[in-house]
């Protein structure tokens, strides 16, 4: 059997044989090599890699794999990073979260031991926390780095392990690769060490929560329209993960009294026993919440994914509860944010919005309607948090959003953060209430003014080897030979954001992209229609996002508007052959 495996798998899978590896992970390679060579060849034809979320992957024996090893490892290579770059620190420090997956706290826990074991002084979280808290704490408490265990939105076989440097902000370049070399100079498992050091471990809890959540409600800008919508319906589900911890904290602070709690989903459970897949993207994630906001009648639907820095939504058409997508959210998120600023003299030229190259086109309309400045960003809000640390002190972040459901309002948390985008949609809706609207009809009134913006993301899984192969195959035969017509109109503009060009078919002109280099193409097309392609850093699976836009004179025309855009959308998804 062994005859018909890459001599390159088995020479990595006979290493860790061979190694300082424990009998349970020996047992387990053993397993595979004898039972199952396609599992072997998954788990170890290449390293875990740092992608737009650091480090994921399924659970399990492997060099591929996530385990007490290649966290480990990981971890002593960011241990000899910090080291390298902080030389003139007396104590360099860390923050550690974790959030409710299966081994995540065993993870944070291996964590805090190599960082110990390396003279690094660790903040641990007693117990599973927001993402975006971790953010937080490494400012507040001034670390160098920190370290969040999550797989995000994955199925329950993964976990992960994301990486963020002293602004609170995700790793990026030249960081991210220099630590991932790092990693690559540990030639040796027992050059990782694992013994802690248990006084160099301080647990961290309630008291950075506090701190945390007065900020969050400083953020508010309607107070007294919240005291007069106090009694405004909102149902919640954390989907099994942190966000139980501080969102429904967060509403009540920020004044709202009718909060209703997912009561199956509520329970921190690795299994996720009651959702398919705990993404809040995916409408059956949010069944529960809708079916029981129809119980009590309520007016908006939030749930957070397991780590609680992204939100999905859904809310009151008529009789009925719908969802808005990620687009959708961060449109009215960023009108009402420019337009309260606008309202309590807050504008005063210096001010920008941060949204990725993914997103919808809209956000950039409001900001121009406001004089607002507004940057593109290569997609992971990573490059929002950059954007932020570039301008600290010269401009002020007002907010930023992706496509996928992450959004943040203001700057002391550097990453997506849920606890603050439920708080500020909550606060939305109790203004659009305020004046006898529902977040749907404030959707509409944004959509006559700046035109029906329709969005739609497909995604194409394919897992392991072959899956990157034919992942990269698809992406070469865009490169080479890209589309001329999209939904009827000729492509006009192809920007290929790896070689950093930007050309315009029409004029004959290449110009530069001067975002860092990424596997990423855009085809826009004359009646500015725009098509991005490309792989997910974190996912086997390539995406393509669709971008289209008709007037809406009216109201009362937006079902049929939506239904010939959609309509555009397949004769799109036609021409590309997907």
């Amino acid at each position: 059997m062994n005859n018909r495996i890459d001599p390159n798998v088995l020479e990595k899978a006979n290493q860790w044989l061979e190694g300082s590896y424990d009998e349970e992970t020996k047992k387990a390679i053993r397993d595979m090599m004898e039972n199952n060579p396609q599992e072997l060849v998954e788990s170890f034809y290449r390293d875990l890699e740092f992608g737009t979320g650091g480090l994921r992957g399924i659970m399990g024996a492997g060099s591929n794999r996530m385990n007490k090893y290649t966290v480990g490892a990981a971890t002593q290579g960011f241990a000899n990073y910090l080291k390298k770059n902080f030389p003139h620190l007396e104590q360099i420090k860390v923050a550690i979260a974790h959030d409710s997956r299966n081994n995540s706290d065993y993870f944070a826990r291996i964590t805090a031991n190599v960082f110990s074991a390396n003279g690094i002084k660790v903040y641990l979280f007693d117990s599973l926390r927001p993402t975006p808290e971790l953010s937080f704490a490494i400012r507040e408490l001034g670390c160098q780095g920190g370290i969040v265990i999550t797989a995000s939105h994955n199925p329950k076989e993964y976990n992960g392990y994301k990486a963020y440097w002293e602004d609170g902000g995700q790793l990026i370049s030249p960081h991210d690769k220099e630590v991932i070399a790092e990693v690559g100079k540990i030639k040796d498992i027992a050059e990782v060490k694992f013994e802690a050091r248990n006084e160099l471990i301080e647990m961290i809890g309630e008291n950075i929560d506090r701190i945390y959540l007065e900020k969050v409600k400083s953020l508010s800008l309607s107070p007294e329209v919240i005291r007069r919508q106090k009694n405004f319906r909102i149902v919640y589900t954390p989907l099994h993960g942190t966000g139980v911890k501080l969102v429904p904290e967060a509403l009540k602070k920020f004044g709202f009294e009718n909060i209703y709690l997912v009561e199956e989903q509520a329970v921190p459970d690795g299994n996720f026993p009651t959702v398919k897949s705990p993404n809040p993207e995916e409408p059956a994630a949010l069944e529960l919440a809708i079916k029981k906001a129809k119980e009590v009648n309520a007016d908006l639907v939030m749930a957070t994914d397991p780590d609680a820095d992204r939100v999905g939504i859904a809310v009151r058409k008529g009789d009925d509860l719908i969802l808005l997508n990620g687009n959708q959210a961060a449109s009215l998120l960023i009108f009402y944010l420019l337009t309260k600023w606008k309202e309590n003299g807050k504008l005063t030229g210096n001010e920008y919005i941060v949204k990725t190259i993914v997103t919808s086109e809209l956000l950039a309309d409001i900001a121009d309607k406001f004089n607002v400045e507004h940057y593109d960003v290569l997609t992971g809000f990573k490059y929002i948090a950059d954007i932020i640390k570039r301008f600290e002190g010269q401009k002020t972040f007002i907010g930023g959003g992706e496509e996928s459901y992450g959004y943040l309002v203001g700057d002391f948390v550097r990453d997506k953060d849920a606890v603050i985008s439920c708080s500020m949609i909550a606060e939305t809706a109790a203004w659009a209430a305020d004046r006898g609207i529902s977040l749907f009809d404030l959707l509409l009134d944004i959509y006559v003014e700046f035109d029906l913006y329709k969005e739609k993301l497909i995604s194409i899984v394919r897992k392991g080897k072959s899956g990157a192969e034919e992942i990269r195959q698809i992406m070469d035969n865009f490169r080479n030979n890209p589309p001329e017509n999209l939904g009827g109109s000729p492509v006009i503009v192809i920007k290929d954001y790896l070689e950093g060009t930007d050309r315009n078919l029409l004029t004959g002109e290449t110009g530069r992209i001067t975002l860092p280099g990424s596997n990423v193409l855009q085809f826009i097309t004359q009646d500015g229609s725009k098509v991005s392609v490309r792989p997910s850093g974190t996912e086997p699976k390539i995406k393509f996002y669709f971008g289209i836009k008709a007037p809406l004179a009216d109201k009362n025309d937006f079902e049929k508007i939506s239904s010939e855009l959609e309509k555009k959308i397949e004769r799109i998804v036609k021409d590309l052959g997907i």
